[in-house]
């Protein structure tokens, strides 16, 4: 058609119809729908990037101090994105209890699709029927009571590895989180994958130092702020180079998945009434079940793969290195766990996860710990599925919720000085970390809470009691405890920015070190 005066004064009248037209539905629905809403209280907001002028590289210590600013429960606006954040005990039983239902969806961020299958995995997929088998399939089949009890014999030799590793090493420096990070590897290697796929043993996989750099750029990228998700017509632009990192990553974690199930594929084919033997092999006979409400894909066997191996892995490794961090703050502490642990275990034997129930002061630090650096300082981002109301706001449907358990850690309400580290304040209190005390949530709460907690805590509890039965624990020579830095590095997890170095010396009977 040819652009004439005619025309464009007729497209003209068109585009100012329509937005007329809107004008007047919008005015009519707001009539129709009642009051204004009443939203949290929140900082001024800018065009286009909203509160983002706000947000500095640690996002959970900046929202932090706009939560003293505006209140427990605080309304941000991320770019285009509505955020309400939950900053106390009291709001957080609020969502997480109350509201749970109506909170339980995951924002379709580019992490969720690039990194997990597109929303396959247990962490980003939405609220539905598919997340719900997941679930079930997580607490009934892959962590229950009776199957991480079958796998205690992994974890007491993976600890005792840990143990002879840094034996060896002594008296010289130790970097704790590598360490570390090769026991809770190890562990759920075995458990979920049936073996140490990562041992070197395989040339065509890739290597423990290289899967570990992988680990951290997926937790990293699934914390990350990206703005293509905050401000959507800026997503193709992918300005930060986050989405090119993302399909990067998952592209290695795809092929190494891919390998995995193809080997177990082959190990049960042909085999009559085949018993798993690992958590790879229940899920793929799930995905064979006809009876499944939801069919189970191979992406969502290795959705829930890559979970198991991550979450089991970066979770332990950061909780303890921060343990052990604080601690050789307060050598004092120490020597307290020492009295404990040569009281109920002596010295003639190692710590097992039996023990651990008579160990108060050892489940203390770990609590502490949690406290004043939980491993997911503002949990994984929830959604709002439908209006709801809460504390007198209303809360619309999309709304972002984030709870701040950083900040609640850090709350002078529910503790007494809160910003040091003190194991005591336990005494004599029953605050738990499965989800049911809104002043300590690591593994959050509700229908979105972490389902291999109880597993989580097996590993941490063996590993740092061990670790302390076991070694003198010491900075290395000339460093000051006031010198120790305590900086983060902000993801989905939140480790140590500077990888902890330590000395270690044997306290035990040489015998011990020596018969593994």
């Amino acid at each position: 058609m040819e652009w004439t005066e005619t025309t464009g004064y007729s497209f003209y009248t068109t585009v100012v119809g329509a937005v007329l037209i809107a004008i007047v539905v919008r005015l009519f629905l707001g009539k129709f729908r009642g009051r204004k809403m009443n939203l949290p209280p929140g900082p001024k907001t800018w065009p286009i990037i909203g509160n983002l002028n706000l947000i500095g590289p640690l996002p959970h210590q900046s929202i932090h101090a706009q939560s003293l600013k505006y209140g427990d429960i605080m309304q941000l606006r991320l770019g285009s994105i509505p955020t309400v954040v939950a900053s106390s005990p009291e709001m957080a039983r609020e969502f997480l209890t109350t509201n749970d239902v109506n909170i339980a969806n995951r924002p379709k961020i580019a992490a969720g699709k690039y990194t997990t299958y597109n929303y396959s995995d247990m962490t980003w997929s939405p609220y539905g029927s598919y997340w719900r088998q997941a679930r079930k399939i997580w607490v009934m089949e892959l962590f229950s009571v009776k199957r991480l009890n079958s796998y205690e014999h992994i974890r007491v030799e993976e600890v005792q590895a840990l143990i002879k590793n840094v034996h060896a090493t002594s008296p010289n420096k130790v970097n704790l989180k590598n360490r570390l990070m090769d026991v809770s590897l190890n562990v759920i290697c075995r458990m979920v994958l049936g073996k140490k796929y990562l041992d070197g043993s395989e040339k065509e996989i890739v290597s423990p130092e290289e899967f570990k750099k992988m680990l951290d750029e997926l937790f990293f990228l699934n914390g990350v702020l990206n703005i293509g998700d905050l401000i959507p017509w800026l997503d193709s632009l992918d300005v930060q180079g986050y989405v090119k990192r993302m399909k990067a990553v998952s592209l290695k974690f795809d092929n190494f998945l891919e390998h995995v199930l193809t080997k177990h594929d082959e190990n049960r084919r042909g085999v009559e009434n085949y018993v798993a033997k690992d958590m790879v092999d229940v899920l793929l006979q799930l995905s064979e079940d006809p009876n499944l409400e939801v069919e189970l894909k191979r992406n969502g066997v290795k959705a829930f793969t890559q979970d198991l191996l991550a979450g089991g892995t970066e979770s332990s490794a950061v909780t303890v290195e921060w343990a052990m961090s604080e601690l050789l703050r307060q050598p004092e502490i120490i020597s307290k766990a020492h009295e404990e642990l040569d009281r109920v275990v002596g010295r003639e034997r190692w710590v097992e996860e039996r023990d651990i129930r008579n160990l108060p002061y050892i489940e203390k630090i770990v609590k502490e710990t949690m406290r004043l650096h939980p491993v997911a300082p503002m949990l994984v981002p929830r959604m709002s599925r439908k209006d709801c109301s809460i504390n007198g706001y209303d809360i619309p449907t999309g709304t972002q919720v984030l709870v701040n358990v950083w900040t609640i850690g850090r709350d002078p309400k529910a503790w007494e000085s809160p910003l040091e580290f003190r194991p005591e304040r336990f005494d004599g209190k029953t605050i738990e970390v499965k989800g049911q005390d809104f002043r300590l949530l690591p593994f959050g709460s509700g229908r979105r809470m972490c389902p291999g907690y109880n597993l989580g805590l097996k590993v941490i509890e063996s590993t740092l009691s061990n670790l302390l039965h076991g070694f003198k624990w010491k900075l290395p020579e000339g460093m000051r405890p006031e010198d120790l830095s305590m900086e983060e590095v902000f993801g989905l997890s939140t480790p140590r920015k500077v990888p902890l170095e330590t000395v270690a010396t044997p306290r035990l009977p040489a015998s011990l070190y020596e018969n593994f």
